[in-house]
């Protein structure tokens, strides 16, 4: 991999990873650490675009800042008035899901969620990372 005159790598690396996410309560979940343990492999990388995508419509993902403890409060409450548990809403009928970081839980008793999270970028060293359960393509520009 070339270097540019300001030491970034030239070139780009691919690595995706499923993960499944603990089942929650309905509310607003600090879920940032929970994700960085099950991609190791983001420690290779020195500069790129981490993606994370939740493959469930009765959640979602949300990014906000993470000092004030009233933040997951606030966006409970707000999402709370948005959409109100126990509505006579018309749509009542489900498919099959289809589609720091927060895990919005919607729902009251749900289960496990999983996630996909996508990395391209540089690595640090120029060589792919080796994870048996991640496969990953490596591609120069």
């Amino acid at each position: 991999m070339a270097s540019s005159s300001r030491g970034i790598q030239i070139g780009s690396a691919w690595f995706q990873r499923k993960i499944k996410l603990r089942p929650q309560h309905r509310g607003i979940h600090l879920v940032t650490d929970e994700v960085l343990k099950e991609i190791p492999e983001l420690r290779q990388f020195s500069v790129g675009l981490l993606h994370v995508q939740i493959l469930h419509t009765s959640a979602s993902l949300a990014l906000n800042e993470n000092w004030d403890p009233y933040v997951r409060d606030d966006m409970e409450m707000m999402l709370n008035k948005i959409v109100p548990e126990g509505m006579p809403y018309r749509h009542s009928c489900e498919g099959p899901d289809d589609m720091g970081i927060w895990l919005c839980e919607h729902r009251n008793d749900a289960g496990p969620r999983k996630i996909v999270a996508t990395i391209n970028g540089c690595l640090r060293d120029g060589r792919t990372p080796v994870s048996p359960m991640s496969p990953m393509a490596s591609t120069s520009s």
